[in-house]
């Protein structure tokens, strides 16, 4: 086996995302928004942070991890926003929710901040910020 634990630890998020995309087996999803900010949240192994947050990216704003323990909680793709009125067709402009997903890999603690900016401009404080404590078993 070349790649050692590094190749290892590429399939098991790939196959942590395969699985989160079909379906194939069930895994236990712990679902947090803004209301959850500051809080303290315990979640297994076999489980994912789902954190899903308002956002606008027409404005350039977007949600960024800045902290987090990839050896505790490591972020599954990308973010992927969701219009606020899927029914009807978004307006161009429209605001709605960005989710961020994260493998629980490892027992442990870590600390998942998230920062809503425009990540070019240098100097400018974010627009929000998001912490939670997490604690993996």
């Amino acid at each position: 086996m070349t790649g050692g634990l590094g190749s290892l630890r590429n399939w098991l998020g790939l196959l942590i995302a395969v699985v989160l995309v079909t379906g194939a087996l069930t895994v236990s999803e712990v679902a947090v928004d803004a209301s959850s900010n500051g809080a303290q949240k315990e979640m297994t192994r076999d489980q994912v942070l789902t954190v899903t947050l308002e956002s606008n990216p027409s404005t350039g704003y977007r949600w960024q991890v800045i902290d987090v323990d990839p050896n505790v909680l490591r972020q599954i793709g990308d973010a992927e926003f969701q219009a606020a009125d899927s029914n009807r067709g978004a307006q161009p402009g429209a605001g709605g929710t960005e989710t961020l997903r994260f493998a629980a890999v490892n027992s442990g603690t870590t600390n998942l901040m998230l920062v809503y900016w425009r990540p070019w401009e240098k100097g400018v404080q974010p627009q929000k910020i998001f912490n939670l404590q997490v604690t993996v078993r």
